[in-house]
């Protein structure tokens, strides 16, 4: 397989880096279309992100794979940063990269696709940015929603104890930088990704997370789980589906698995959006099977580009 090209990009004051794949020598002639791709929070670029980039070089696309800004080898402070903010930027800078690509990619013929929080994130951002012309999600999931809720299961609802937490530890934690100016304390880990080290009756989610993230299927050194608190402030106010419906006409695809404690964000989503939409639910799958089982997913997301980017 061709190996990708590192590239870099601006997104507000941040140098991004990516990855371009480019179409596979004898796949489909897509007559230059390309396909952003956002990796989950906590995530980088050579994790999940890259797994469905090959499945679109492979199949005659352009794939573009990038670290959020504060995270991977993207540049910002503090590390592990999750701004949604900058996210939905990150995404929009990186379709203006491929507008560059005169000759190689049509500008014209953009589609994106938002794994996890950046399911969030990328309809965020195709609400707002006509130059993406289809959207297609797996295991998407709302920052903002799971702060306010405490967590991201289907019974957990709005809840002012778990808003609160977050925005006193959010201030604390700022109220310490700026105490300490010049100290770059280290974040606290979101989650658990030693398996081994997981309680046995921890949150479902976490245990699956660990499954992924700890072992050999995600396993990544620039892949910490570490977040500064005072990303909970920026993600509080934050949501990502509220007006999904700005989206239509153009396609939208969400994948998520049966099994998936996060599968009701891309209901509510899918029935918040207006036609042409899909939701595709993949029998027997968690949140993180998503990830690097594309033995469905990888069929369909060709299948939906192909015919939303022809």
């Amino acid at each position: 397989m061709t190996p990708p090209t590192k590239v870099f990009f601006p997104a507000f004051q941040l140098q991004i880096c990516g990855e371009l794949f480019v179409p596979e020598p004898g796949s489909p002639n897509r007559m230059g279309a390309a396909v952003v791709i956002s990796h989950p929070m906590t995530g980088v670029k050579e994790q999940t992100s890259t797994d469905y980039a090959k499945v679109l070089s492979k199949a005659g696309f352009y794939a573009l794979t990038f670290d959020a800004g504060y995270q991977g080898e993207s540049s910002g402070e503090p590390r592990g940063l999750e701004d949604p903010h900058q996210r939905v930027e990150d995404i929009k800078a990186a379709v203006s990269y491929l507008t560059t690509l005169s000759g190689r990619v049509d500008a014209e013929k953009i589609g994106l696709l938002g794994i996890c929080a950046s399911g969030g994130y990328a309809s965020y951002a195709t609400q707002s940015d006509s130059r993406i012309k289809c959207l297609a999600t797996v295991s998407a999931a709302c920052v903002g929603r799971m702060t306010r809720n405490g967590g991201v299961h289907p019974h957990h609802r709005e809840n002012p104890l778990a808003i609160a937490t977050a925005l006193e530890a959010a201030g604390q934690w700022r109220f310490s930088a700026a105490k300490n100016p010049t100290s770059k304390p280290e974040a606290p880990v979101m989650f658990e990704t030693d398996p081994s080290k997981v309680a046995e009756g921890a949150d479902t989610f976490f245990r699956d997370a660990a499954a992924y993230y700890g072992t050999k299927r995600g396993k990544h050194e620039r892949s910490t789980q570490k977040v500064p608190p005072q990303s909970y402030d920026l993600m509080v106010s934050y949501d990502s589906f509220v007006f999904q419906h700005l989206i239509a006409p153009r396609p939208l695809l969400m994948i998520a698995g049966s099994e998936a404690q996060t599968l009701h964000y891309s209901q509510a989503a899918i029935d918040a959006a207006r036609r042409p939409k899909e939701l595709f639910v993949v029998p027997g799958k968690n949140h993180f099977d998503l990830y690097d089982d594309l033995r469905e997913t990888g069929p369909k997301v060709v299948d939906f580009f192909a015919s939303g980017l022809e």
